[in-house]
């Protein structure tokens, strides 16, 4: 039986974006500075890993201070409230020699809801400090609606403001973090 393994993510070589659309016409793109994840795998064949990550709301940066604060509040995050959005697996299935479907629970300002991500895998190498990493491109589009998010604006045309679908990008990279029997 092979020992398990954790993996945590290295946010100094990571990053999670995301993009929507503003007024149907062009996409507004932002991110969340700060986060947290680990992956617990049979050796170090991620098949079947187990993956938990977390980002802090209050961190979301999209380069505008004011459309920041209005993200953090009840019209959409309600970050005082859901400081948190949380992600669990609960499967990470092989597709081939470089893609994985992950499929977890996403919990976003209260809400949980399925979730399936395509994950391509970048290789590994062992950094200079002699610790082994693995890089991962995770991707996925998610229905801010479906997690209570409906604030929008109705504009002179009968159009929406804001788009429904979010794209996820997050790039992570995880470090070996210990074995365990």
């Amino acid at each position: 039986m092979k020992k398990s393994t954790t993996w945590v993510i290295d946010p100094a070589h990571s990053d999670v974006q995301f993009k929507i659309k503003h007024l149907v016409i062009s996409t507004v793109t932002g991110s969340f500075r700060k986060f947290e994840g680990s992956a617990v795998t049979e050796g170090d064949d991620f098949t079947n890993a187990k993956v938990h990550f977390t980002l802090d709301v209050k961190s979301i940066d999209t380069n505008q201070t004011q459309r920041d604060e209005h993200l953090q509040n009840g019209d959409f995050f309600a970050a005082d409230l859901y400081p948190k959005i949380t992600f669990e697996s609960t499967s990470f299935t092989k597709i081939s020699s470089s893609m994985y479907k992950m499929i977890g629970d996403l919990t976003l300002k209260g809400v949980t809801k399925p979730v399936e991500l395509s994950v391509e895998y970048g290789g590994s190498q062992n950094s200079a400090q002699g610790i082994l990493k693995h890089g991962f491109e995770v991707t996925g589009i998610i229905n801010r609606a479906e997690f209570g998010m409906n604030w929008n604006v109705i504009i002179d045309t009968g159009g929406l403001g804001l788009g429904e679908d979010i794209k996820l990008i997050a790039n992570i990279q995880v470090a070996k973090l210990e074995q365990k029997a």
